[in-house]
């Protein structure tokens, strides 16, 4: 079998959203196959977040020799694909291209219009790109169809044989920090305006703790792409990656990636202990549900260096519990207890707010943002996008609406209502974060922080 070379690239995009952890999946799909045998080498680019130019894409294509393409597909990043494809085949005609990411893992079918030749349907991304690399590698893609991957062969396309490959936590490969473009990412993370996850001025080093949810939020793709049984990484293998990365780079700051972070609570409890005796050095924060927290947690998480905790309130009003799986099912009183303990805990709580959630009114997300900033609570507000209407056969127009900024049809059909829907999305934050005053500013180390991408 040929060593083959492989391209791992996000296209170039104007990004709806910005969340360093939903950008990894690049790095942690590029080392996975640089333990291929079959793999010589692997380049990574992050072109939506690095801004890269069409001609500096065109050149790498040209010059790279890539014997496959793996690109990436997010919920609102087609529009970019067809441009991205055209370039694909123009200047790099041997490469054979498969696409991967929260997407395809909804919705495979969509991606059969574009001129690909793989779409990773399910299971993890990692074993889903290599399978097909593999593939590759054997000779001309006539066998028909593999695990997890829609295949594009003479016949036309192909579905999968059966579900994706999933793998066991220890044999995830967590990214390399040294080649994640984490100036681009100071850059997007610059404007606590925008209610993007990291903190502004400061650097963030990502954790992929977890995979899967058993929730089951409607409007959540986590359970559609990575299952409802959770897999999480140990704790000593979270540690280990979190000392090294810091020993390497000049991080400021821990964001655990994790759907829901607290879910495992003796896991949680582990890993505080063990940031404890290190002397709580390590700046964190998280995402979990209010439903997976109690006093003692939140206390035990400040000593250990929580400095902010991310929950799912999306809405107080009783009338929009029906849309909500049980545990996000909570009151102004679940939310005020909380609030105190991480007043306590000397925690910021950072509250997820959904606007346009059946059953709720425009009065009702405004209610719950009030309540939440007179809890002292930061506010991240999201409209809400129906996964239910996701249609393969949509335009890609209409698809990119599903980016959780842009009302659905039918929403608050009044101008007015309108108007004060996308006032909360998109008004000016007169709250901002001061979760940074509590996160040192660039440690002593090898590297500096770079200038503006």
């Amino acid at each position: 079998m040929p060593a083959l070379r492989v391209l791992v690239i996000w296209p170039p995009q104007v990004l709806s959203y910005f969340n360093a952890g939903h950008h990894h999946l690049i790095y942690s799909v590029a080392d996975y196959l640089r333990r291929q045998p079959e793999v010589d080498q692997v380049d990574t680019i992050d072109a939506s977040v690095e801004s890269r130019t069409w001609k500096e894409i065109g050149d790498r294509l040209h010059q790279g020799g890539y014997d496959v393409v793996a690109v990436t597909n997010d919920l609102d990043g087609v529009d970019g694909l067809t441009r991205f494809l055209a370039y694909t085949r123009q200047l790099a005609p041997q490469a054979r291209v498969v696409t991967f990411g929260r997407l395809s893992g909804m919705l495979p079918r969509l991606f059969a219009r574009f001129d690909l030749d793989a779409i990773v349907a399910s299971g993890d991304y990692e074993p889903g790109v290599a399978a097909f690399v593999r593939a590759v590698g054997e000779g001309p893609l006539t066998a028909g169809a593999l695990p997890g991957l829609w295949l594009r062969t003479d016949g036309g396309w192909r579905e999968p044989t059966a579900p994706g490959g999933v793998l066991l936590a220890h044999d995830w490969v967590m990214p390399d920090v040294t080649e994640i473009p984490y100036h681009a990412y100071d850059w997007l993370y610059r404007d606590d305006q925008n209610k993007f996850h990291g903190i502004p001025g400061r650097r963030e080093l990502v954790v992929p703790v977890a995979r899967g949810c058993p929730i089951g939020c409607a409007y959540c793709e986590v359970p559609a792409v990575f299952g409802k049984p959770e897999r999480r990484a140990s704790v000593e293998q979270t540690v280990r990656y979190i000392e090294e990365s810091f020993a390497g780079l000049p991080f400021e700051y821990v964001s655990f990636y994790a759907p829901t972070f607290t879910l495992n609570r003796a896991w949680t409890t582990r890993l505080c202990d063990q940031l404890v005796r290190r002397g709580a050095r390590y700046p964190w924060m998280c995402a979990t549900t209010v439903h997976h927290l109690d006093a003692e947690l939140v206390a035990l998480m400040g000593r250990s260096g929580c400095v902010r905790i991310s929950v799912g309130v999306e809405t107080l009003a009783a009338s929009g519990h029906a849309a909500l799986p049980w545990p996000k099912r909570k009151g102004e009183d679940a939310v005020g207890a909380l609030a105190a303990w991480c007043e306590r805990a000397g925690i910021e709580l950072n509250c997820c707010v959904i606007v346009g959630l059946p059953g709720t009114t425009v009065a009702d997300a405004e209610a719950a943002v009030a309540r939440v900033r007179a809890l002292g609570g930061r506010v991240r507000p999201t409209i809400y996008s129906p996964h239910e209407r996701l249609d393969p056969m949509a335009s890609v127009d209409a698809l990119a609406l599903h980016n959780r900024q842009i009302l659905p049809d039918g929403a608050f059909p009044e101008p007015v209502e309108r108007r004060r829907a996308y006032d909360i999305v998109f008004g000016r934050e007169k709250h901002p974060s001061r979760v940074g005053e509590r996160v040192g500013k660039w440690r002593a180390g090898p590297a500096s922080p770079e200038s503006r991408p």
